[in-house]
């Protein structure tokens, strides 16, 4: 069900650059300049039919004057570089004419299939490099959605979901910006260098007249942050090189997947559930949901070698996280950014690490045992620079060697793992997209050499896994949906009786 040409609608809105006399030329970043084809889809649902007139409106006085949104991508000459462009959102917002009769008999797969139909339908570059598609019908949960298309070089996950929340209100008082969940980011870069901050992945250090003894494991510390390091970065490089590779799984995708079709489908969980196995085990959420994924690809894998093959043998594959190293603006600094059309003090872009995430295939008897797993690795891998040092690498071999090599380790590297894993937190309150209320956010990401993606992305109580799959090789894939809702259950039973336990003790 492919998407027709855009419907004849007529505003221009005309980007800040052009109105304020502010430079109409930008550089592309290293990281941007990599992206060739590589795109984030975040479908919206929302809770009543769309009221399209305002939503355009909305879309016009805050989307469309970032920036980036406002800009194309210029790759001929020396320099490539964004230029800024007048927007007309003609050629943005796309109301497709679907077919009724698939509507009607599956509202949920007509969704599924026109998303999926965007991961094979090139993007004008002729364009600021972004979409709004309406989805005007109903499915099971949601009254219509907003499905949007963007291209990976205009910012990272976290910022473009930063941003696109900027642009929604909430629903208590539309006057006011969403309430996001009160979290303690980890230090900028810039913090890691200054006297008396927090070296990140060791402690503080502690002031002279503590002792020989506290010194003594300040530098220990050091020492051990310094080789984990060194062993994950000797681990990059061997993956960019693939002298390293993961074994052959199910998971695994054929050569070239980075060009086949995606089926993106997604699953409501309880956000409570996630936070009482947290309490129980002492964790964060985020090694709760390491810990459910290696649960549930346990399961899916072991089911898919059937009875005859060794089920009792583990395995271990890799997942490539994406790290944005700059500070994530605050939405309340990206509204005022796309009131003014303007940059201001703000940073934005892709400015990535990477860091190389194991995930262990085995049959645990007790369920809590794969969240206790995932909180040693990624305890081990927050004691670690490796996202800034890859950083680093990626820089360094972009400027010896140009952009054609540094995107050719990247595809090797992202080849030499198996899947893509993220999580997002999202607002704590509901919301409203340009006066229409939010029920569901789910993002994920095409255009990379993985068969699997996988997303965790938080909205008021509840928390939804979106999984991004070859459309071919998964046919199963609402199966393995089950598996993370099944595994995500049982390691809650678990938890609830070893909480019980703990309170009566």
């Amino acid at each position: 069900m492919a998407p027709p040409p855009p419907p004849p609608l007529s505003i221009d809105t005309l980007c800040g650059a052009a109105a304020s006399g502010e430079a109409a030329e930008e550089p592309l970043s290293p990281t941007a300049r990599m992206f060739h084809d590589f795109y984030i889809v975040a479908v919206l649902g929302l809770g009543k039919p769309i009221d399209l007139e305002p939503a355009r409106a909305g879309v016009g006085a805050t989307l469309a004057r970032h920036p980036r949104f406002c800009s194309i991508r210029v790759m001929d000459g020396a320099e490539p570089r964004w230029v800024r462009t007048t927007v007309n959102l003609d050629d943005h917002i796309i109301v497709p004419d679907l077919d009724r009769a698939a509507i009607t008999a599956d509202p949920d797969k007509a969704l599924e299939d026109y998303v999926a139909s965007l991961s094979t339908l090139p993007m004008d570059q002729s364009r600021p490099l972004w979409e709004v598609h309406v989805l005007d019908f109903p499915t099971s949960e949601a009254a219509c959605a907003v499905a949007l298309r963007i291209h990976h070089a205009l910012g990272d996950g976290t910022s473009l979901v930063s941003l696109l929340l900027a642009c929604t209100r909430s629903a208590a008082d539309p006057r006011a910006l969403p309430a996001m969940p009160s979290a303690q980011p980890p230090p900028p870069p810039s913090a890691w260098r200054k006297q008396g901050r927090r070296v990140y992945g060791a402690p503080p250090r502690p002031a002279w007249s503590a002792g020989a003894l506290a010194l003594a494991a300040w530098v220990l510390a050091c020492a051990v942050l310094a080789w984990n390091t060194v062993v994950d970065v000797a681990r990059f490089v061997a993956m960019a090189l693939q002298l390293v590779r993961d074994p052959s799984t199910v998971f695994a995708g054929v050569e070239g997947v980075e060009f086949r079709r995606k089926r993106f489908v997604m699953r409501t969980l309880s956000l409570d559930d996630v936070k009482l196995v947290k309490q129980a085990l002492g964790c964060t959420v985020n090694d709760v949901l390491v810990g459910v994924t290696s649960a549930a690809l346990s399961r899916y894998h072991f089911r898919k070698l059937g009875a005859e093959q060794n089920t009792s043998r583990s395995t271990c594959f890799r997942s490539v996280l994406f790290v944005n190293l700059r500070p994530t603006s605050g939405i309340q600094e990206l509204a005022k950014m796309m009131e003014s059309g303007k940059h201001n003090d703000l940073k934005w872009g892709n400015r990535l690490g990477y860091i190389v995430l194991p995930f262990e295939i085995v049959r645990h008897d007790d369920p809590l045992d794969y969240v206790r797993n995932a909180k040693k690795t990624v305890d081990r891998k927050k004691h670690s620079f490796e996202a800034i040092a890859t950083h680093m690498i990626a820089e360094t071999v972009a400027k010896l060697f140009g952009i054609e090599v540094s995107t050719g380790l990247f595809h090797r590297m992202i080849s030499s793992t198996t899947v893509l894993f993220s999580n997002l937190i999202g607002p704590a309150e509901r919301i409203e997209f340009y006066g229409n209320p939010v029920t569901y956010i789910a993002p994920s990401n095409f255009g990379h050499p993985s068969a699997l993606t996988i997303h965790w992305q938080s909205y008021m109580d509840t928390i939804k896994i979106i999984l991004a799959v070859d459309d071919a090789q998964f046919l199963d894939s609402h199966d393995l949906l089950d598996d993370f809702a099944e595994s995500l259950e049982r390691i809650r039973n678990a938890a609830s009786t070893t909480f019980k336990a703990q309170v009566k003790g």
